[in-house]
């Protein structure tokens, strides 16, 4: 037997030692691979350093650093991104949905900080603070000065849950000093969900945070009983946010088996989410308004209806973003959101646009559009080297450059002045809304009735005029002219946000809005 199999021995011994040399050289490889990185780490503290020491100007070596970690990885790809620990709670903040505060919407007003709105149930409103009070003191350090900024404010009012901040109000000639012990404040991405007409629905979706999706089912719920039979998802300037919460929107108006996305990645494993079924709004007729600053998570819903013929998109091309991020958590506590896949939609198509551009360009990309007129009539050659898909219907569709809308709705530039624009810039819209109400806060029970049976006195658009010429800007009568029925209709709608915070704002313009009256038309065919 062991003459028989003599000559195993030396073939295993080859096969050992060509196994061991394989090894043995991937190992030396690895430890150069390591050396050179090692080294590379090293050079680029190395430089940072000689700059510290020897640079003619004084620099700040960590923003530096940081500004190199940024650099490095928008060469990968636009998205990918370094947040530095000081900046991380702000963006988990609108990711959550929430955070530690005291409860009221604010305004700089006249070197004065005004509240325009408290928070139902907030701290503020448990203590008595009211919309239309003015904060003189936050924690004994006086606010009404001419240098104050919103940023300056949040971060005096902001906190940890349970912390006291103390502030002195202004109200009715008197002052009036109170202890605010802050508590959680939602960050509501639903900012408006009314019914248009007896049978119609608008719900406007501002981002997706963790919380969207239940905030959109108790919204459809709300709407439907008040008997909607048919709805406007409104995710303009919507720029994305949580894809779970739009993967669970799409499955509230797709049967079950239909796909929603797939996402894929080097690393990532490939991954296709359908619908359960059994949603809310599986039977509603749908329009979804999308527009160039609709990206990511809007464009993954977007993409689901379109793809799976189950609504009509509306508006303009939407950005094209295409790629999936992941946090990754560094020792300092600051952030590397790192692209790890790509999605695609229902379809097959991935919607991402080139990136080859530089990082600065490929943001201001859209400013390209609009100087090249597409925001004004669709431009088909963006698809000229796309590929073409098919939706389930069998319409095509193309990937490469966001969702084309199915009906194409251009931008209302008609009656804008630069008048009118130099207004809503410098604030005298808010200053003008603010005063009005001051003592007319409770003359309309409801959002419906006030857009009803207001319309802005003569005295109000005079106040207006007298407010942006204090403000820096001159009175242009003849371009005020041209624009003054959109003035009143804005005006209209920042009283309206005074009164019933977003949800006032657009519910009125949504009375003009040529996307939204243009669904309506859609949904009545």
């Amino acid at each position: 037997m062991n003459r028989k199999y003599a000559f195993i021995y030396p073939t295993l011994l080859m096969v050992f030692l060509a196994i061991g040399l394989l090894i043995g050289s991937r190992l030396n490889r690895t430890g150069t691979d390591q050396k050179q990185q090692s080294g590379n780490y090293s050079k680029m503290q190395e430089i940072i350093d000689l700059l510290d020491r020897e640079y003619v100007d004084t620099i700040e070596s960590k923003k530096l650093f940081e500004k190199t970690i940024s650099d490095m990885l928008h060469e990968l790809d636009p998205h990918s991104n370094y947040i530095p620990s000081e900046d991380l709670q702000a963006v988990n903040e609108q990711i959550d949905g929430k955070f530690g505060g005291v409860g009221i919407r604010f305004a700089i007003i006249r070197d004065t900080l005004c509240v325009t709105n408290v928070v139902p149930n907030s701290p503020s409103a448990r203590v008595g603070v009211q919309a239309g009070d003015k904060i003189l003191m936050i924690d004994g350090k006086s606010v009404a000065s001419k240098k104050i900024k919103n940023d300056d404010v949040l971060g005096k009012l902001k906190g940890d849950p349970n912390t006291q901040v103390n502030v002195q109000i202004y109200r009715n000639s008197k002052k009036i000093d109170q202890t605010i012990t802050r508590g959680i404040i939602p960050i509501p991405s639903i900012v408006c969900a009314q019914m248009l007409n007896e049978n119609t629905g608008y719900i406007r979706l501002e981002s997706f945070s963790v919380s969207s999706a239940e905030e959109f089912h108790f919204a459809a719920q709300q709407l439907k009983s008040k008997g909607m039979k048919k709805l406007i998802f409104d995710l303009r300037d919507n720029g994305g946010g949580v894809l779970e919460g739009a993967a669970k929107i799409a499955d509230e108006f797709l049967p079950a088996g239909q796909k929603i996305v797939i996402i894929k990645g080097k690393k990532y494993a490939s991954t296709t989410r359908y619908a359960k079924g059994g949603g809310l709004l599986e039977n509603t007729p749908l329009v979804v308004l999308i527009n160039e600053n609709s990206a990511s998570a809007s464009e993954i819903l977007a993409g689901a209806i379109q793809d799976n013929d189950r609504g009509t998109i509306i508006g303009r091309r939407s950005f094209g973003k295409g790629l999936v991020q992941q946090d990754f958590s560094l020792s300092d506590k600051s952030d590397v959101r790192l692209t790890i896949a790509r999605y695609y939609t229902p379809s097959g198509r991935c919607i991402q646009k080139p990136f080859g551009e530089s990082y600065e360009d490929y943001y201001h990309s859209n400013e390209k559009r609009r100087d090249s007129g597409e925001y004004f009539a669709p431009d088909s050659s963006v698809f000229k080297n796309a590929h073409p898909f098919k939706t389930l219907k069998g319409r095509t569709v193309y990937d490469g450059g966001g969702i084309m809308p199915d009906i194409f709705v251009p931008l209302d530039t008609s009656n804008s002045t630069l008048y009118y624009l130099s207004l809503r810039y410098s604030g005298a819209f808010q200053q003008a809304a603010f005063d009005f109400v001051a003592n007319k806060r409770t003359l309309w029970p409801t959002i419906q009735q006030f857009n009803s049976t207001f319309t802005p006195p003569v005295t109000l658009t005079q106040a207006l005029i007298k407010d942006g010429q204090k403000l820096g800007v001159p009175y242009m009568a003849a371009d005020y002219k041209r624009s003054e029925e959109l003035i009143k209709h804005v005006l209209k709608a920042e009283i309206a946000r005074q009164l019933f915070i977003e949800e006032g704002y657009f519910f009125v313009i949504a009375s003009y809005d040529k996307e939204v009256q243009k669904a309506l038309q859609q949904l009545k065919r």
